[in-house]
């Protein structure tokens, strides 16, 4: 008896893990399928255009210019209004980031520790403006498949102020559709919702809209004039080039 209860409990925990396993894996596939809609292109560049709405419904409109190379380099600097012309954050491989403040004249690195802090205003966090794909920074967990989107849950793999993000992802092209942020007490405190269009070969973010619930504010980067593949090259993204 005690034999087939054992055989029994051996059984169940190979199952489990097994199923765990297949779990794990088709959630890596997964996120690392978005990971290739998101940073499929050699390289892009594009306008954007930033709305903030306070919780009385009031925008406040701003403009940008956006490059990005690979899933690793991108750069992004405000045009205007002129209180916020040449305000730029330049992301790089190896979680390095700079700012550049024109009121003050010179670049920043930004700490890791820093990354929580809102970029410029917006409900947009200085990690969420990082170019690294999600397949690094997150372990994926398949919550659910639905009908038309996979559910699946992200836990940092490094220190964050999020305790893990629920994404959906489109089944059918593997773009992300919306994304909830939580913190260490498990609330959510942020929800992004995303539309894609097809430019080209390539699926393009063209709004983004960030939900900052504590503050009861929005932030929508629309995006515009894309443009592929026109040969940027790692000389347009250094610390000279952020503060021309």
């Amino acid at each position: 008896m005690k034999a087939l209860i054992y055989s029994a409990v051996v059984t169940i925990t190979v199952l489990a893990c097994s199923i765990y396993s297949v779990n794990a894996q088709d959630a890596s596939s997964i996120l690392k399928r978005m990971d290739d809609v998101m940073y499929s292109p050699k390289d892009l560049t594009g306008k954007n255009r930033i709305v903030l709405i306070d919780k009385s419904g009031k925008e406040e409109i701003r403009e940008a210019t956006i490059q990005q190379k690979g899933n690793d380099k991108r750069m992004f600097r405000f045009t205007a209004p002129a209180s916020q012309a040449g305000i730029s954050v330049l992301s790089l491989p190896n979680d390095v980031m700079y700012l550049y403040l024109p009121a003050f004249g010179k670049e920043r690195r930004i700490a890791t520790s820093a990354k929580n802090q809102n970029f410029a205003g917006t409900d947009f966090s200085y990690d969420d403006m990082e170019s690294k794909p999600f397949s690094a920074k997150y372990t994926p967990k398949l919550i659910e498949a639905g009908t038309n989107v996979f559910t699946v849950e992200l836990t940092p793999k490094a220190q964050t102020d999020y305790s893990k993000i629920v994404v959906t992802i489109n089944k059918t092209h593997f773009y992300p559709e919306t994304m909830d942020y939580y913190d260490k007490g498990n609330t959510k405190i942020k929800s992004a919702k995303y539309v894609f269009s097809k430019v080209g070969n390539y699926w393009n973010a063209q709004e983004i809209e960030m939900t900052d619930f504590k503050k009861n504010h929005k932030t929508k980067m629309q995006m515009s004039d894309v443009r592929y593949d026109t040969g940027l090259t790692d000389d347009d993204f250094t610390v000279r080039k952020l503060i021309q």
